[in-house]
């Protein structure tokens, strides 16, 4: 005799494995192989440990055996990282069914070891910004260890060569274990220069399309996001379009500020706390709070 139970979970079992709900049409994607969140930690942590080894995935023992440290990392981190990529162009809808997945997937791989020594070079020049703008840093290897920012704009910098490359997903993944770690949300779409510098960084917002010029630093909280969104004829956000700040040369922008739009903060300015930009300023400009009106109030009086 069917129990009641078993008839309710047969019921929502039906119900789930459907097709007819147009609502999540999207979910079809059962029988490919989809892309592992565990692998792609681990190419996070082999990526750490081959931009500054030492300090990630163990210790070097003496410096004639890092050839072999590098050597195996990077030999493991293409396997894994080919095998992701072959994963994501099944799971892509756009490229079902092509007959050289795997072969692109191995060549992507292929392209993105090759920039290694680029990522690292980036990467240093934004250690040495935080040195130079931190009076706390004692050295090099505490920030390395220990700045959330550094940790971030690995994966940044790393996501972004991935998605220059035509790597779908991944670079999205990469980007927001680097949002849940550190608090700091960067799309890897973003393009940012050299020594760039995030101080603190919680809550730091860069969007997909914003161009961030050489020694620019943000403190915690700041966004540069969108100000709005264009709709197409169907009400549907149009993608791809450029709606986030420029931020040139050499800008200050400090904690919780908005610049919002696309719009230009231009070289050698600085951005106070807490302040609202949605218009572009020219170079060497110095936009700050409007001062607080000071008054005294009794019983409450003029909340």
């Amino acid at each position: 005799m069917e129990t009641k139970s078993g008839s309710i979970i047969e019921e929502v079992v039906k119900l789930l494995s459907g097709h007819g709900d147009a609502e999540c049409e999207f979910l079809g994607h059962h029988e490919q192989l989809l892309p592992s969140i565990e692998k792609l930690e681990e190419v996070v942590e082999l990526l750490r440990s081959i931009i500054f080894p030492g300090y990630f995935g163990g210790p070097v023992l003496r410096q004639r055996s890092l050839h072999h440290f590098l050597g195996v990392r990077i030999e493991k981190l293409y396997g894994l990282l080919a095998e992701q990529i072959l994963s994501v162009l099944h799971f892509d809808t756009e490229n079902n069914g092509s007959t050289n997945a795997v072969e692109d997937a191995a060549e992507a791989a292929r392209q993105f070891t090759e920039l290694l020594p680029d990522i690292r070079k980036k990467l240093c020049t934004d250690v040495k910004a935080i040195y130079d703008g931190d009076p706390a840093a004692k050295n090099y290897g505490e920030i390395i260890f220990c700045y959330p920012s550094i940790r971030a704009m690995i994966n940044y910098r790393a996501a972004h060569a991935l998605l220059s490359l035509g790597v779908p997903l991944i670079p999205r993944i990469i980007a927001e274990m680097a949002h849940s770690e550190t608090g700091i949300d960067i799309h890897p779409g973003a393009h940012i220069g050299d020594h760039f510098c995030i101080d603190h960084g919680t809550g730091v917002v860069i969007g997909e399309t914003c161009i961030i010029g050489n020694h620019v630093r943000l403190y915690q909280g700041v966004t540069l996001g969108a100000k709005k969104f264009a709709l197409d004829e169907d009400g549907n956000p149009v993608k791809n379009l450029p709606r986030h700040p420029i931020i040139e040369d050499n800008v200050v922008i400090y904690s919780n500020a908005n610049i919002l739009g696309r719009i230009t903060i231009g070289k050698n300015s600085v951005i106070g706390g807490n302040v609202w930009q949605t218009v572009s300023v020219p170079p060497n400009s110095r936009v700050l709070q409007q001062k607080a009106v000071e008054s005294t109030f009794t019983d409450g009086l003029g909340i």
